[in-house]
């Protein structure tokens, strides 16, 4: 088998998208513009993101056999994912419903479906797609026990990267095996169990102190900071900031899939933690000037022109 780049393990939703002027607070309803569904879900965010860059990427997943499921391998199809890992049936397709302000912020609910059916078996079933993997990029809008199974079935030297969103307790073994931890600063704060005083580089001092070996936290407008284990007992972590994008944003939906997928992407091509993080800073950036998430991914030529 041709070894994929990027193996995406992970969601696979359709995303049901209404403007608004704002969100409603609680117990308000507002008005909004004309429902638009796009293919979403952060696994399969991820895996187009990365395709349309140019990486060879495969998509391990599962959706609904019903019309929400054949919007996403469509969508998976002509990107250039291999879909042989996306599994039919089960449950409905997932579904995000999903509110964008004038600013191009945005609120997510997300309706698991099938999602939720995707099994450590399906993993175990899967062994000749991780087999293959240079790099294998996770999320938790699937099982954790699953995400912990594909940690248990690595490729000998493959790299590992999780994004904790919905963000939520991690394992010790599947936090050993981040490589790195993509985090925002809402996630950030979860994982670690505080309220986020203090600097990032406070958070990626804890984060790091629970197993992973690199990790990555994204700071909106600030940019993001890296941060790695020190190579040897007592010494300190390394970190750097990476610089944002300055760009007018649209709508920021599935922007943190897209940095997150070329992050792991740029890995997996041998960059360091820094480089492949400014990359995928571009690659957000263009991402939140277009309406949409799968859409909205650029190529490596609109990167490179920004």
């Amino acid at each position: 088998m041709d070894e994929y780049e990027l193996l995406v393990v992970g969601s696979a939703n359709a995303d049901l998208v209404v403007g608004v002027e704002r969100r409603p607070g609680a117990g308000e309803t507002v008005l909004g513009s004309d429902l638009a569904v796009h293919p979403g879900g952060k696994g399969a965010n991820q895996a187009v993101a990365a395709a349309r860059l140019g990486a060879r990427t495969a998509l391990l997943a599962r959706v609904g056999d019903d019309a929400h499921g054949r919007l996403l391998l469509d969508s998976q199809r002509t990107a250039g994912v291999d879909t042989s890992g996306v599994l039919v049936g089960g449950a409905p397709t997932g579904v995000a419903l999903i509110t964008v302000d004038p600013s191009g912020d945005n609120s997510i609910v997300v309706s698991p479906g099938a999602n939720a059916h995707l099994t450590p078996g399906d993993v175990r079933d899967a062994r000749e797609l991780l087999a293959a993997a240079r790099v294998v990029s996770t999320q938790l809008e699937i099982p954790l026990e699953t995400v912990a199974e594909v940690v248990r079935n690595l490729a000998p030297g493959a790299r590992f990267a999780l994004n904790p969103s919905p963000p939520a307790p991690l394992p010790p073994e599947v936090l050993a095996a981040c490589d790195p931890l993509v985090v925002n600063e809402h996630e950030a704060r979860v994982v670690l169990g505080t309220e986020g005083k203090g600097a990032p580089e406070d958070w990626a001092r804890g984060l790091l102190a629970l197993g992973p070996r690199s990790v990555v936290i994204t700071l909106g407008a600030k940019g993001a900071l890296v941060a790695q284990a020190p190579a040897e007992a007592g010494g300190d972590m390394v970190t750097r900031r990476v610089p944002s994008v300055p760009v007018a944003a649209v709508d920021t939906t599935g922007a943190g899939d897209a940095f997150t997928a070329a992050l792991a992407w740029r890995l997996g091509l041998g960059e360091d933690l820094a480089s492949a993080a400014a990359y995928a800073a571009r690659v957000g950036a263009v991402a939140v000037t277009r309406k949409g998430a799968q859409v909205s991914f650029p190529t490596a030529e609109e990167v490179a022109a920004l």
